[in-house]
């Protein structure tokens, strides 16, 4: 029999959400407060080169429109319990996941959806993320649902990637993938200085994609992923009584540095071909050291991260659903003959996949 042609799975639409207060200001404010000397001094200066100007949250303001920190907010006195901050999930990730999905119905028609992908992690709810999506969308009950829970910020790229391999063996499949990430119920009480630094990088929002065959949007090439060595205690979750504590060391970014110094690495990023035959980078926005970390070992043009580092001013790091808010930007510009999607998470791993244009 002759061989069948391999079908190719492509990201015809992206839709994005984010909550409406912005705490990204009240944040620091409230980080300031607690450090002094050179810490306080050092927190200032990472703050104003962070590159991020907006962090929005699903916590409300107060009655008096002031922060989740300020007297009557949910972070006022005593630290709220995991259960508080997962109830508040249960409520707010269905409702934030659903606008995202809104976005994306206003740029490409969601119907006969045959299959749904969710990642989320940071919270917990059953029935799950995914269940309370299908049935409020009102999806048939034979929809094949997948939930990616607690990989963190490459998540987006195991969603597309699953999503990839269902179009690929079920040419007709609609899969609609959600990436919802609340990172703002999880402020820890602290007067350290890294715990601070990493949640002065989190924001909340959500991104919707329909991947199908038709042959529309972004084409999604060969996944890669490639794990650091020695690099599991870099980048943890903990989950404690009062939220998820995140750990980001701030040897991260020279860790990547690194491994993209090194041939091997490197050529599994870039499929092979070198960096200046990437015309078109969707980096996981994880930090503005992050991003120059990829840009200066790769040599790569002062605007080549341009998408990424607009979703880190105008959101933050929103964990998951960040690479999507850059493939978004990157949908609406010139057209990509090669690109390629990377994000860094828990492992230490680098994730990512090729894609292009679809012609």
């Amino acid at each position: 029999m002759p061989a069948t042609a391999a079908v190719t799975a492509h990201v015809n639409a992206i839709g994005t959400a984010a909550p409406p207060h912005d705490i990204h200001d009240a944040f620091i404010a409230w980080a300031q407060s607690r450090v002094a000397g050179d810490e306080a001094r050092l927190f200032a200066r990472m703050a104003r080169r962070s590159g991020i100007g907006h962090r929005w949250s699903v916590l409300p303001p107060t009655r008096e429109g002031l922060s989740p920190v300020s007297p009557g907010g949910f972070y006022a006195g005593a630290m709220p319990g995991t259960a508080a901050r997962m109830g508040l999930y249960a409520d707010a990730a269905p409702t934030l996941s659903l606008a995202a999905v809104a976005a994306l119905g206003e740029r490409t028609d969601l119907n006969g959806i045959s299959h749904l992908v969710v990642a989320s992690c940071t919270g917990f709810v059953a029935p799950g993320l995914d269940q309370i999506v299908a049935q409020r969308l009102g999806l048939p009950g034979s929809v094949e649902r997948l939930l990616v829970g607690f990989m963190g910020c490459y998540a987006a790229v195991a969603a597309l990637r699953t999503a990839r391999h269902l179009v690929r063996s079920e040419p007709a499949a609609r899969v609609l993938v959600i990436c919802c990430e609340l990172s703002t119920l999880h402020l820890q009480d602290t007067v350290a200085l890294e715990p601070l630094l990493a949640m002065l990088q989190f924001g909340d929002g959500a991104a919707a994609a329909l991947v199908t065959a038709d042959p529309a949007g972004f084409a999604l090439g060969a996944p890669f992923a490639a794990t650091l060595p020695d690099s599991d205690a870099l980048i943890r979750w903990t989950i404690t009584d009062t939220g998820f504590a995140m750990h980001l060391s701030g040897e991260v970014p020279r860790r990547i540095a690194d491994a993209l110094d090194d041939e091997a690495f490197r050529r599994t990023v870039t499929g092979g071909c070198g960096a200046d035959a990437i015309d078109g980078w969707a980096v996981h926005a994880g930090g503005r050291s992050i991003l120059d970390a990829v840009e200066q070992s790769l040599a790569l043009p002062e605007d080549a991260l341009t998408a990424s580092r607009a979703v880190l001013a105008d959101h933050g790091n929103m964990s998951s659903a960040t690479l999507m808010f850059v493939l978004e930007r990157l949908l609406a510009g010139p057209p990509v003959t090669n690109g390629v999607a990377l994000a860094f998470g828990p492992g230490l791993a680098a994730e990512g996949f090729g894609f292009r244009s679809a012609s």
